[in-house]
């Protein structure tokens, strides 16, 4: 239920995120965003570990900023499966997509599944 909850959640973020950058974030509708957000959350289980793994020496050299940049290509390879109906301009507007959702995770989650009154 935590992981359909944390799908629909991403989706509300993407659409969020795309109309804040109307300019180089496309999502055609709700539905794709329901769809990309499943796509990234697979993504996410199967092949981020794979790409923190073969990562580890830069990101351990990074002190672990490189992980956004895992996170960024993890988006980008989202929109290449999704295809024309979702939408990133960039590297550079990836990076900044992933990091904001980030931070948004972080802060749902904290206020939905660890209330203060446990």
């Amino acid at each position: 239920m935590r992981w359909l909850l944390g799908i629909f959640i991403n989706a509300i973020l993407f659409i969020a995120i795309a109309g804040w950058f109307e300019e180089s974030v496309y999502i055609a509708g709700f539905g794709t965003a329901l769809a990309a957000s499943f796509v990234l959350a697979i993504l996410n289980i199967l092949v981020r570990p794979i790409l923190i793994v073969l990562t580890l020496p830069i990101t351990v050299l990074t002190l672990g900023l490189f992980l956004l940049v895992i996170n960024a290509l993890t988006l980008m390879l989202t929109a290449a499966i999704i295809g024309d109906s979702f939408q990133i301009d960039g590297f550079g507007t990836a990076i900044l997509v992933s990091v904001i959702m980030s931070v948004a995770n972080l802060i749902i989650q904290k206020a939905i599944f660890e209330p203060k009154g446990r």
